[in-house]
């Protein structure tokens, strides 16, 4: 045999000597695993107050060791964990004198809820959800961050959802929204968001109070991101309500953020920004539309009705027809200001290539009208600066 076929022969066998090993070593961490699942669960169900709390540290330390091999691992580590009995004896030691027994509880669930709709049900069903809103009360920062990232959870399980909405939860993320930490608003967001897809009137879940904070969370985060696309959609759901219409128009650039949404965010963002402002048009046009067409609004609805989804075109062809002198004057439109586009386009380039060159077109008479529109307001600015006025 020559000399490269024994090295070929030695290399296999090191192969399969090494996947025999490895395969001994997960049946072993596999039984080591299912033993201490069943001490966890009997230290929960039986063990005094320190064994409880060992326990509910020891279910964080196998889901994370279980999650570092693989993520089906940790999804089979958490099932398991729940189908041992553990959830309802974590469940009542959130309502625990006991700070610490709070806390590693809360951490435990959430552990097991993470990526497993059984053990959110599960969770929601063995009553967690009325000690998790007591603990949305507290003034402990960090307890308060943890039932509210629990609530996110488990809010996006459907079947726990109803529960959950009539839980009196929601005034609190509310609360949250303005008096959190930051990742605590974050997930008081999605947590809302989640909830509001939970029944048709979800308006019955957010009300005025909602707005402002979510104004002001929607100015400082980036438009194209997930956040503002969870914000402008609470918001739009709060302007199908007078009282949510009333409260956009009166926040501190609360129209002007939405319209900004309309020309920074991403596809969904501005859908639903569009929406707001479309809701908001369409209730009484009197009242909003000088409101928004003092805030520039033209400019990116044009790009949107190019550049936008189907829904968020349609809205955006709406609203630009309520924003102008008089709606009756249909040759102003802007399905017809495309068409006179199109039309050019087709006659410079062909029909082949009428629709790239018409969106180019369109996007060129926008980038104009943005400059007009900002050489505009800088020129107003100028003329208030100190500079220029009479001095008393």
């Amino acid at each position: 045999m020559g000399q490269e076929e024994q090295s070929s022969v030695g290399v296999g066998e090191e192969e399969e000597t090494r996947e025999v090993v490895e395969k001994e070593e997960v049946e072993t961490w596999n039984q080591r695993k299912q033993t201490l699942i069943l001490e966890i669960s009997s230290k929960l169900v039986h063990g005094d107050l320190e064994a409880k709390i060992e326990a509910a540290r020891d279910i964080r330390n196998l889901v994370r060791k279980s999650s570092s091999s693989s993520s089906s691992l940790s999804s089979k580590t958490r099932s398991k964990l729940g189908a041992a009995g553990v959830i309802s004896p974590l469940v009542l030691m959130l309502c625990s004198p006991n700070p610490d027994a709070r806390q590693v509880s809360l951490l435990a669930l959430l552990n097991l809820a993470v990526r497993n709709e059984r053990n959110k049900v599960k969770i929601v069903t063995a009553g967690a959800v009325p000690p998790l809103v007591e603990l949305l009360k507290f003034q402990n920062g960090s307890l308060r961050d943890l039932a509210t990232a629990a609530i996110l959870t488990l809010s996006a399980a459907a079947l726990n959802k109803p529960i959950i909405a009539d839980s009196g939860a929601a005034p609190l993320l509310v609360e949250i929204l303005s008096s959190g930490s930051v990742q605590g608003k974050v997930d008081a967001v999605t947590a809302l968001h989640n909830l509001s897809t939970c029944q048709e009137n979800s308006t019955d879940i957010l009300d005025a109070t909602a707005v402002p904070p979510l104004i002001n969370l929607l100015k400082e985060c980036k438009k194209y991101s997930k956040f503002a696309e969870k914000t402008t959609a609470l918001l739009e759901i709060l302007s199908n309500s007078e009282e949510g219409r009333i409260a956009i128009s009166n926040s501190d650039g609360g129209i002007l953020t939405l319209v900004e949404t309309v020309e920074d965010g991403s596809l969904m963002s501005t859908e639903h920004a569009v929406g707001a402002l479309l809701s908001m048009c369409q209730s009484c046009r009197d009242k909003y539309r000088e409101l928004i067409l003092n805030e520039g609004a033209v400019p990116g609805l044009l790009r949107l009705t190019v550049d936008g989804t189907a829904e968020a075109r349609e809205r955006a062809r709406t609203l630009l027809d309520l924003l102008r002198d008089s709606p009756q004057q249909k040759q102003l439109a802007s399905s017809v200001l495309e068409r006179i586009v199109y039309d050019i386009a087709t006659r410079v380039d062909g029909a082949d290539k009428a629709a790239e060159t018409a969106k180019r077109l369109l996007q060129d008479m926008v980038k104009r009208s943005m400059e007009h529109s900002m050489s505009r307001i800088q020129q107003r600015a100028a003329s208030c600066t100190p500079s220029n006025t009479q001095s008393t």
